[in-house]
């Protein structure tokens, strides 16, 4: 069952600042309210995903939009080590950064950018539960591909409401034609089993 926290005011569309002022303060019960009462299953299900399209741990991974680190955690019990994150509030990072898992922590606007990152510095991407609405725009997945070595995998993670609103999937279709990734599929599955709500891992390979 959902609670009257903030997981009942996550989709709503607001400005930038409105998402991040929400975050931070949703920082400290976030972990309890979306993984223990909700059982969030996008970071496992992103962790399968990428071991089945790269299983060597020794890789260097970019966690976007990190959060408190439930992916970082489910990436670290996989064997990854080379784990950095990013996250558009501080209130997050500083959770993330209390679990001491993480090789670099940064702050970013995805819907700014450029990152603090260089050109092709990452093996892969996990990018859980970062796309929905009033949060991270589409056209971000370019921003993510940069950052990305050729033929690293880059795998997210949403919810079924913004999946289907299509903006993304059209996005990664049009990179798919161009020649940019390959799309390598996608995996309907749960996303929140607490609130009933279903939700897809994207699949896709830069190019």
């Amino acid at each position: 069952m959902a609670s009257d926290g903030f997981l009942n005011k996550a989709y709503e569309t607001r400005s930038d600042d409105e998402t991040r002022q929400m975050y931070d303060h949703w920082a400290a019960t976030y972990d309890a309210e979306v993984f223990d009462q909700n059982q969030y299953q996008q970071p496992a299900r992103c962790r399968d995903t990428l071991l089945s399209l790269q299983p060597d741990r020794d890789i260097a991974i970019l966690d976007v939009g990190c959060g408190t680190g439930l992916a970082g955690v489910a990436l670290f019990e996989a064997g990854y080590r080379r784990i950095d994150g990013c996250d558009f509030s501080d209130g997050m990072l500083e959770r993330a950064r209390a679990l001491q898992l993480y090789q670099r922590l940064f702050n970013a606007d995805l819907n700014q950018p450029p990152m603090d990152v260089p050109d092709a510095h990452y093996d892969a991407a996990t990018v859980v539960g970062v796309f929905s609405f009033g949060h991270v725009q589409a056209a971000a997945v370019d921003e993510i591909l940069r950052v990305c070595k050729p033929g690293a995998p880059v795998i997210i993670g949403l919810n079924d409401h913004f999946y289907q609103e299509g903006s993304l999937t059209h996005h990664i279709a049009q990179l798919d034609d161009a020649g940019v990734i390959d799309h390598i599929g996608d995996e309907a599955g749960e996303h929140l089993p607490g609130i009933d709500l279903p939700g897809w891992v994207i699949s896709l390979r830069k190019r």
